[in-house]
């Protein structure tokens, strides 16, 4: 067969997340909250896209500003140094916790963690990296094996093994047998205590954690537990990395989630919303420790678009955009949408409802069991009623995400969004839950 034939039909490329059963959605456009697809119907984006476009859709002044940079210049080597380069790393470090005084640019969220983690392994000599089970911090070898959800690492490891990585569990009421959030946050930070011990502290360079989860189910950790965190890392001389590529930039109401507890992280890995998802970018705050180490030793490693000048130029839009009322408008309607989405608990098959800012999960669990319905991770065979809550409420025109395992929905509306667009995701999935549970 020559090279040249044609083997198949299709022409679209091939998708990501996809389990080679039924058919995507073509998305043409989109405006503030809504996309439309090609046959122009639209959609309110109750996820934007992937927790990303936090500005929303066609936001001119982003797009103003990369075409601005385009016609400048539009790439400039990554081991050079850049106008809007330099400036949006200045602004990162302004808005940033105190001490946090570097940026080192790349492109995924996937690979600023993978760029942490090599800089906590060189900055501590230690190889170890202890992450949450049932989290995700990336699909590429060394961001999945550091992520603790098993579809992602065991589809990864299927053929190669990776390694220098350790997990403890997460903080939450089911992993543990606490009573109130008060004791969740001391047994839980007493098993990291225990897991740290047993891994040897000298082999740990660095925990990595989400300050609320992501995909894994946009919870929040119990009051204290961060700051025991913090000071078991400063006990056993670890560092602290808090993965913010979903919960930072607004989403969680404050500049980044870490920002809503009391504590200041040794390192910030980002992407995602840093240009409202305009153009790919991502990166690494550092400590003043890390950064002068960095600038001394150089760093040999790099990607060829890491900090491109177009995708910083979206991030200086963005985060003009951020600062002109959208983080506020988060912060101002997130008690509207938690107490619509707390409404829906009023449905026995949802278990709980948790989440921070406008970031936000349902899980669903069988009222007379407690346990999911069905558990992917599990081996669960059968039709997932989850998954159907998710198609009725894409069907009737609002798109929202499952979760790491689907028992779960998660909701990650744009920070534009008004009372309107609440009011109707609400009412979407009251009737999509309705539906399918009774």
């Amino acid at each position: 067969m020559s090279h040249g034939m044609q083997t198949h039909e299709f022409d679209d490329p091939l998708a990501h997340w996809s389990d080679g059963d039924g058919t995507v959605p073509t998305i043409t456009r989109g405006d503030g909250a809504y996309v439309y697809d090609e046959e122009d119907r639209e959609y309110l984006d109750f996820i934007s896209q992937l927790y990303c476009v936090n500005a929303g859709h066609s936001n001119d002044a982003i797009v103003d500003a990369m075409t601005e940079q385009a016609q400048r210049i539009p790439y400039v080597s990554s081991s050079k140094h850049n106008d809007a380069r330099s400036e949006l790393s200045s602004r990162l470090t302004e808005i940033a916790p105190d001490g946090l005084s570097d940026v080192y640019f790349a492109v995924s969220g996937s690979e600023a963690n993978e760029s942490a983690v090599k800089f906590a392994r060189d900055h501590q000599d230690a190889h170890k990296v202890l992450t949450r089970w049932r989290s995700y911090h990336g699909g590429t070898y060394g961001a999945g094996s550091l992520t603790g959800d098993p579809g992602t690492r065991a589809t990864l490891e299927r053929h190669a093994a990776t390694s220098g990585s350790g997990k403890f569990l997460p903080p939450l009421p089911k992993a543990f047998d606490a009573e109130t959030p008060e004791e969740l946050a001391e047994q839980a930070a007493d098993h990291l205590e225990f897991v740290i011990r047993n891994e040897g502290p000298d082999s740990i360079a660095a925990i990595l954690t989400e300050p609320v989860g992501g995909t894994s189910g946009a919870y929040p950790a119990p009051p204290g537990y961060f700051e025991r965190v913090r000071e078991l890392c400063d006990e056993y001389d670890i560092l602290l990395i808090s993965d913010e590529v979903i919960a930072g930039f607004g989403r969680c109401g404050d500049w980044f989630g870490i920002g809503t507890e009391d504590v200041t992280p040794d390192m910030i890995t980002f992407a995602k919303g840093v240009t409202s998802a305009y153009a790919p970018l991502a990166g690494v705050l550092v400590n003043d420790a890390v950064a002068d180490e960095l600038r001394s030793d150089g760093i040999d490693v790099g990607q060829t678009f890491g900090g491109h000048p177009v995708a910083c130029a979206a991030g200086l839009a963005a985060i003009d955009e951020y600062e002109d009322g959208l983080v506020d408008n988060c912060r101002a309607l997130a008690p509207t949408l938690e107490e619509g989405l707390r409404g829906l608990e009023a449905h026995d098959a949802v278990a709980d409802v948790h989440g921070r800012g406008f970031l936000w999960g349902i899980e669903f669990a069988d009222p007379e069991t407690g346990e999911p319905f069905v558990d992917p991770w599990a081996g669960d065979d059968g039709d997932n009623p989850v998954a159907e809550v998710r198609e009725i409420a894409s069907d009737r025109g609002v798109l929202v995400g499952g979760g790491r395992p689907e028992i779960q929905l998660i909701l990650s509306p744009p920070l534009c969004i008004g009372e309107a667009e609440i009011e109707r995701a609400v009412d979407v999935l009251d009737d999509a839950i309705g539906e399918v549970f009774g």
